[in-house]
């Protein structure tokens, strides 16, 4: 991607992540941060990083992980000067990505139909918690809400006759990683079409909750086939065994053969092809592990 310009107005994680994988892949990229706090994320995520002399920086887990690979700057959209530096940089930039409330950009000129005009080149996206329409579309929205509203923490946890059964929040932001995933994706797809048609960009319109939403992927297919709400189980897979966390006599592993020729090289590799079953039997492999 030697030649691309982006510009990340984004902040925290989903954004951030989008414009690291462009970088990643040879993109420029400015980031663009506020004079005196900078991205939230530089707070987040634990203790700052520090230096091999034991010199504390400014750059939190959370900034580090979505950060490499981008050059700097702050700049003061309130302030006229700091828009006229945005609207210059906007000129030459191949890609603006964004996750500022609806509208909120709009009001300094910096919105995808002001920018569009001064350089019609240019792929837009704009990361949100809901989409730029509807009735939800002016709120904001964090990681974890869009995990329980997508559904995605009613497939996650204990089931309910285990002990701590309830819906459970993933351990790391997934649904930021996966809206940044998202992002990228539909970036370059918008840079391919740019640059195979007529020259002109395009605005993203990418919505966490939708992401969220493509993440029970299984569980929501299976409601629509079925009408049957997906059931927690926990470190088990439900549909197929053993996909399991096993208790072995030094710790914990996880063992996962899936599909009876993996179940068989399994128990051939562990030396117990006593537990291969018969493939006349009619027998289920749960049994097994039960």
């Amino acid at each position: 991607m030697e030649g691309i310009r982006v510009l990340d107005l984004s902040r925290i994680l989903a954004g951030p992540t989008a414009g690291q994988l462009l970088g990643d892949f040879g993109a420029e990229v400015i980031k663009v941060e506020r004079p005196g706090m900078g991205d939230d994320a530089r707070r987040l995520g634990g203790e700052s990083l520090r230096a091999s002399d034991g010199t504390e920086s400014d750059f939190a887990p959370m900034y580090v992980c979505a950060n490499r690979n981008k050059k700097s700057i702050c700049v003061d959209i309130s302030k006229p000067e700091g828009v006229k530096i945005l609207l210059q940089l906007a000129q030459w930039a191949d890609v603006l990505i964004e996750n500022y409330k609806v509208g909120d950009l709009k009001r300094y000129g910096l919105d995808y139909g002001s920018l569009s005009d001064l350089n019609p080149r240019l792929v837009y996206c704009s990361i949100t918690g809901f989409g730029q329409t509807g009735p939800y579309a002016p709120r904001a929205g964090f990681d974890s809400v869009f995990q329980a509203l997508s559904g995605l923490m009613s497939t996650t946890g204990n089931a309910d006759d285990a002990p701590g059964a309830g819906p459970m929040r993933v351990g790391v932001p997934i649904i930021d990683f996966i809206g940044g995933l998202y992002a990228f994706s539909a970036i370059m797809v918008a840079l391919h079409h740019r640059d195979r048609t007529a020259g002109k960009g395009q605005h993203i319109d990418l919505s966490l909750l939708d992401a969220g939403i493509s993440a029970t992927t299984i569980a929501m297919t299976n409601f629509f086939a079925t009408g049957e709400r997906f059931e927690r189980s926990g470190n088990e897979q439900a549909a197929v065994v053993p996909v399991q966390v096993l208790r072995c006599a030094d710790g914990e592993i996880l063992v996962s053969a899936p599909t009876d020729d993996a179940f068989r090289r399994m128990c051939r590799w562990q030396e117990m092809v006593n537990l291969i079953l018969s493939p006349n039997s009619g027998s289920s492999r749960s049994r097994v592990f039960d």
